[in-house]
């Protein structure tokens, strides 16, 4: 049994196959939008529903607290802390503290830690993880944007402290792949749950930019514009767009599948702004990817060299 399949919601339902991403709760989906969105995760089986401390100055989280007081025993809620005010301690507390008054819970299910801290003693944060799960504030220990030697590094001091990684959240995507070279093997060996963000590559995978649309982040966040403007991506995205021609899909299911059927098999966190953006990335749910157009997928854009080549190279 795969870490996955351990995930669970108070009430004990499984983890769904795919989380949902809440940063545009409060941004660009307003309540009336995320409100929809959520019933249409709801409705297609989803209940991991991933939020932060610093999105959308706490509107996130508090549109996601509404949405789930009904149910929420039956969902897997996440949250996130140290974006900003380093790993210490202190700062984690305060910002669970804010962000269970935000969600309006006594507790979260997971916990990540949003970036890793070089300033910060990672036993001092991993002490403190330790310390909330033995209260019963959070029920997950989770990593955000880690590289696997500093995930490592968690999983050696946490086995003094009786604490160990529960999932990653490292970006993945066609497009960014390096997650396959070190990050999805190591879970896979660690026992580690793995839900990748971004899947739809901050929206090029859409293809709604091979078309000639100028509206989306890579054009008004120039941090996205940077992250994926390198020809190769836009090329694969062009041949993604053929690919679900063929198939009579949208791009955007294609790319979500693609990302699921990882043999790590990692939970996708999609994300959009409105509900008819969403049901592309939720229609992946249900798209049977079978082994040739997985492959045929994967060769659209340049697979990094695994660790063992690299350490070839350089001898």
């Amino acid at each position: 049994m795969t870490r996955t399949t351990l995930l669970t919601s108070p009430d004990t339902t499984p983890a769904s196959r795919f989380a949902f991403g809440c940063m545009q709760f409060g941004g660009r989906a307003d309540a009336a939008q995320s409100a929809a969105m959520y019933d249409a995760c709801r409705a297609a089986g989803i209940n991991h529903f991933d939020t932060a401390w610093v999105y959308t100055d706490g509107q996130s989280e508090r549109i996601l607290g509404d949405l789930v007081r009904a149910e929420r025993d039956a969902l897997l809620i996440a949250t996130k802390a140290g974006y900003t005010g380093g790993a210490g301690a202190a700062n984690i507390r305060a910002q669970l503290d804010d962000s269970c008054r935000r969600l309006g819970l006594e507790m979260v299910d997971i916990l990540y830690l949003h970036r890793f801290d070089p300033q910060t003693d990672l036993r001092e944060t991993l002490e403190c993880f330790a310390s909330l799960k033995e209260t019963g504030r959070i029920r997950y220990v989770g990593l955000s944007n880690f590289a696997a030697w500093q995930v490592m590094k968690a999983q050696m001091l946490g086995r003094d402290l009786g604490v160990a990684v529960d999932i990653l959240q490292p970006m993945y995507s066609l497009v960014k792949r390096q997650a396959e070279v070190e990050i999805l093997p190591m879970c896979a060996d660690q026992d580690i749950a793995v839900a990748p963000y971004s899947p739809l590559g901050g929206g090029l995978l859409t293809g709604k930019y091979a078309s000639g649309d100028s509206a989306g982040r890579l054009r008004e966040d120039s941090r996205y514009g940077a992250r994926y403007g390198q020809a190769y991506m836009h090329e694969a995205a062009r041949g993604l767009v053929t690919l679900a021609a063929e198939h009579g899909c949208d791009p955007a299911t294609l790319a979500v599948a693609w990302a699921a059927t990882h043999p790590s098999r990692p939970m996708p966190i999609i994300s959009a702004r409105n509900e008819v953006q969403l049901r592309p990335s939720l229609a992946a749910l249900e798209f049977d990817m079978d082994a040739d157009l997985y492959s045929a997928i994967s060769a659209l854009s340049p697979r990094p060299a695994p660790a063992t080549d690299r350490l070839e190279e350089q001898e």
